[in-house]
């Protein structure tokens, strides 16, 4: 035996009629979420671009690495005629000069005498 209340059969009614339409918010609702979506999402930041250093600074204002591969060669040509120079350059220098000049590196006269410094 069951008991039927007509309220009840009122309301399944009811219930029955809202299950078949489906829900869809409004255009106002859907505005204010996607605003509150937009306030909330992260902002892209930019990052900062450290500064170049000191030797970066250099390289650019002598013109970059092209540069400072035709100063290496240019010191390596300069070392090269010093150490082995051709017979036209020595006999520039000699008529420039005169004859032979040499000059010592390691001039003993400019060292100091270790029994000078002593006691004694």
């Amino acid at each position: 035996m069951t008991m039927t209340n007509p309220n009840d059969d009122m309301l399944d009614d009811f219930f029955a009629q809202a299950r078949g339409v489906a829900p869809v918010p409004s255009d106002a609702l859907m505005a204010r979420v996607m605003a509150d979506a937009d306030a909330a999402q992260l902002r892209a930041v930019a990052v900062p671009v450290a500064a170049p250093g000191v030797i970066a600074r250099i390289l650019d204002a002598i013109g970059g690495w092209p540069a400072v591969s035709g100063l290496a060669m240019a010191t390596v040509a300069g070392i090269w005629v010093g150490v082995a120079p051709p017979a036209s350059v020595q006999d520039v220098t000699a008529a420039m000069m005169g004859d032979e000049v040499s000059f010592n590196l390691f001039a003993t006269d400019l060292v100091f005498d270790a029994g000078a410094l002593g006691d004694g």
